[in-house]
């Protein structure tokens, strides 16, 4: 298979496909193939956004990259402050 990289919303979507065609007794290979993923991808993306909508995945990605954000300032911060300690010690 091609590798493709899915935004949260495209994932959610096609879990979603999925989760229908398998209701209506389509075999597993079938729904992977037809929705173009592997079954390790399904497994991981069922774990991760199972039973969310589109606008939840969307918020839970927007929400990571902020605390991503988020902690590189503290790490900024505190890199800033052990500088300014070092330098009020005279360690220089």
């Amino acid at each position: 298979m091609k590798r493709h990289r899915h935004t949260p919303e495209q994932a959610v979507r096609k879990l979603q496909e999925g989760e229908r065609m398998l209701g209506e007794g389509k075999d597993m290979t079938d729904v992977l193939k037809q929705l173009e993923i592997a079954e390790s991808t399904w497994n991981r993306w069922r774990n991760q956004y199972g039973g969310m909508n589109t606008n939840g995945a969307k918020q839970l990605k927007e929400l990571q990259v902020e605390n991503a954000r988020l902690k590189k300032l503290l790490a900024e911060a505190e890199l800033d402050k052990a500088m300014l300690k070092e330098l009020a010690e005279g360690k220089w």
